[in-house]
């Protein structure tokens, strides 16, 4: 099921995809794990498709296609060395949720800093059946665009956000215009 995005239009799907080209010019496109050396290499237009046309759930699909996500992948075991464990079989959308929400609240950012809007709310764009309390205490909760801004472009991929948002796989968190 995919993300509800509430302000992605062209003009956001604009900045988004600025925002992207910026991460390719600063060599800090995450490269998931999960992806193979075919996905790896399709990764950036595969984004930049969904970017331009689609969502979270078209790049999940193109992800799923043609082996792009890996079937196993090395485990570190707590009491040392590696072995062998199957990747989940929901990798391709736990990915492309992640990377796609995580440029449309770029894009969104982007669009409230150009338009002079103080503060971008923080809403639950996939609905969830148990939420952790923490996300739920976020919701209607207001962030500054332009620290949001900072804090996304200095914690790509895997790395948490200082402020939270997203707040994690599956946390199903967006944001949206006031």
């Amino acid at each position: 099921m995919a993300l509800y995005f509430e302000n992605l239009d062209d003009r956001t799907r604009g900045l988004m995809l600025d925002e992207m080209e910026y991460d390719i010019s600063n060599n800090q496109l995450h490269i998931s794990p999960f992806l193979s050396g075919q996905g790896q290499r399709d990764y950036a237009n595969l984004l930049r498709d969904a970017i331009q046309s689609g969502n979270d759930e078209t790049l999940a699909q193109s992800l799923r296609e043609h082996r792009r996500i890996l079937r196993t992948l090395p485990r570190r075991n707590r009491k040392g060395g590696y072995s062998i464990a199957a990747t989940a079989e929901n990798a391709a959308e736990v990915l492309a949720e992640s990377e796609f929400n995580r440029y449309y609240i770029r894009g969104l950012a982007r669009r409230a800093i150009e338009d002079g809007i103080s503060d971008l709310i923080i809403y639950r764009a996939k609905p969830v059946q148990n939420p952790r309390p923490e996300s739920e205490a976020r919701v209607e909760t207001s962030l500054s665009p332009q620290e949001l801004l900072e804090d996304l472009r200095s914690h790509p991929g895997d790395e948490p956000p200082t402020l939270g948002v997203p707040s994690g796989p599956n946390s199903g968190l967006s944001v949206r215009l006031p």
